[in-house]
């Protein structure tokens, strides 16, 4: 059980501490409510550009990044669909530093042209290396607008084209800052061994006096339930091809969020898993295969992703694909599997609220979605998911309402061996 205090301070800032007493070091996380999905879809990969934008200084700190190291920390950030978050993890005395810098980019960030410059060729140089010169790296690009006909879904993180960021306005980046960056669109979690009390206090000296900020938010449609299938093929140079089958699934807080996630286990986690025996194993007709979800907010992705065996068409693997689905939208997997499974995703989620940096970004993440308390709850939900659950979910996963991407590789394939281990070997013991 994850004990934690939640205040809303005067200017809508949302406020989460948790005291560990266990550790050193604190940890401020700070989470604003803006991701890819704000997005203009003639303006994308704004929310990711300012990821690296906020680390460019602000009035009274010509770096974030030198006064945590200075203090003994250390920051990172991270940007998707739905948010973008920020975290600083240093001694427990130190932990002012982070509490002044972030409310100090909050309120007075440096947004100049020459900063936006700079940032604007780092952006666009990883959008080259992660997507141009990559043989996969246009993927998502092509899989999102595959399957989103109207939700900002429909563009990856990093923005739809590369255009976008290179041809970003200064003035188009101060709106998007001045819109989303305030205090009432951010949580701040905190977990450490000071007193809640005290950090309470601390955190109302450096952000209580942050004004809050008007924010105007682009209408987001809802997708529409696909009805029909929908294919692209890309013969492009890629070293090797592979197969993507999604399908639309429920959002986050959606009633079979967690079956789809089960399901998504039964197909391939672990060398044991169903789908992994029989198309890697049994059929011998992938190389590879995977299954995932993307776990966004709203309408999500259901994913399968398989490489073909030596001298196996896409054709083949496809067909055997379909053949399995079958069999498992007909017979229940057996209960003993899927409580293997649930145990499994249990002993996840508590291993991932050991460490007191992970406790302050998982009770902002689950603020974000309206209940800070899913960290104390989100086994029990998965524990909920009934094999009637799986199989209606399993029954979704049709013919009729499926995307279908291929790659086609370029005649010099590079075969990727089943993970590397004997067919007798299973790291999947209880």
């Amino acid at each position: 059980m994850v004990i934690y205090e939640k205040h809303i301070l005067a200017n809508g800032l949302c406020v989460l501490i948790h005291q560990d007493k266990n550790t050193p070091l604190s940890t401020v996380n700070v989470l604003y409510k803006v991701g890819s999905r704000d997005e203009s879809p003639e303006k994308t990969g704004f929310a990711h550009l300012f990821e690296h934008l906020m680390f460019g200084g602000s009035e009274h700190a010509v770096s974030f990044d030198d006064p945590i190291q200075l203090a003994g920390g250390d920051c990172n950030a991270f940007t998707n669909s739905d948010i973008t978050n920020f975290y600083s993890t240093l001694p427990e005395i130190n932990v002012d530093t982070a509490l002044w810098l972030e409310a100090d980019r909050m309120q007075y960030l440096n947004i100049n042209q020459k900063s936006l410059s700079t940032q604007q060729q780092v952006v666009t140089e990883e959008y080259k290396e992660t997507c141009i010169n990559q043989p996969y790296g246009m993927v998502w690009h092509m899989l999102s607008d595959l399957c989103y006909k109207v939700h900002p879904y429909r563009w990856p993180t990093i923005g739809k084209t590369i255009e976008h960021v290179t041809n970003a306005r200064l003035e188009d980046v101060t709106f998007f800052y001045n819109n989303f960056y305030g205090p009432n669109n951010a949580i701040i979690s905190i977990a450490g061994p000071t007193d809640p009390q005290v950090m309470l206090e601390m955190v109302k000296l450096r952000f209580e006096d942050i004004p809050a900020r008007p924010i105007v938010r682009i209408p987001r449609a809802e997708e529409p339930g696909q009805l029909n299938p929908r294919f692209l093929e890309d013969q492009g140079k890629y070293p090797s091809s592979v197969l993507y089958l999604a399908w639309q699934m429920d959002g986050r807080s959606g009633p079979d969020y967690y079956a789809y996630d089960l399901v998504s286990d039964v197909m391939s986690l672990g060398r044991s898993a169903i789908f992994y025996q029989r198309m890697v194993k049994v059929l011998k007709v992938c190389a590879h295969m995977d299954a995932y979800i993307t776990g966004t907010e709203e309408k999500g992705l259901f994913i399968m992703e398989l490489r073909p065996a030596k001298d196996i068409t896409m054709e083949v693997m496809e067909a055997a694909l379909w053949e399995e689905l079958a069999v498992l939208q007909q017979n229940a997997i057996p209960l003993s599997i899927l409580e293997k499974l649930k145990n499994k995703n249990e002993s996840t989620i508590c291993f991932s609220n050991v460490s007191a940096s992970h406790k302050a970004t998982n009770l902002a993440y689950y603020e974000s979605l309206g209940d800070a308390n899913l960290i104390n709850t989100e086994a029990d939900r998965i524990g909920e998911v009934t094999i009637d659950d799986v199989l209606r979910v399993v029954n979704h996963l049709r013919k009729d309402n499926v995307n279908t991407l291929r790659l086609i590789g370029n005649g010099t394939e590079i075969i990727v061996p089943a993970e590397g281990h004997d067919d007798d070997e299973d790291d999947d013991d209880e």
